[in-house]
């Protein structure tokens, strides 16, 4: 249970987070349809805020949290992705991709949840955070199915 593995982990999610915060910023920016683009907002805003509380435990355990995302990121290139399948304006190309970058997402919070090293706080934010990010996975896979 070292800080330092804390700190590598949350800081880790953190980017990712921002990643995908950014990616739904640009998704509901550039959506033609309303009920997406307003979909896409509030997923930016629960990733916002997931952000935040991973950065509050970060700073509790002494340390500087991550503020940026990580323009190399995997998370991010499959937000430009997005990106480019918002610029075709197919809705279901839309879909697919947003699925796709939340099954990366997903992926991270599980894999830091299997973190034997984390300390219960860490862990704990962690878990919380991933709460959210399960309930965007969910519902996203939910519409990609109702659209095939």
């Amino acid at each position: 249970m070292s800080n330092d593995t804390d700190v590598s982990v949350l800081n880790g999610l953190i980017k990712t987070t921002l990643d995908s915060m950014k990616g739904y910023e640009d998704a509901a920016k550039d959506a033609e349809s309303t009920q997406y683009a307003t979909m896409f907002a509030d997923f930016a805003r629960d990733r916002a805020q997931v952000a935040t509380n991973l950065q509050a435990q970060v700073r509790a355990l002494g340390s500087e949290p991550e503020m940026d995302s990580s323009m190399l990121a995997a998370a991010h290139r499959t937000f430009m992705d997005l990106k480019q399948a918002l610029t075709g304006k197919d809705d279901k190309a839309i879909i697919l991709e947003v699925e796709r970058g939340e099954d990366h997402i997903k992926a991270k919070y599980e894999d830091a949840m299997k973190n034997g090293q984390l300390s219960p706080a860490s862990l704990d934010a962690v878990t919380k955070g991933y709460a959210s990010v399960r309930e965007g996975h969910d519902k996203m896979s939910a519409l990609k199915h109702s659209l095939t």
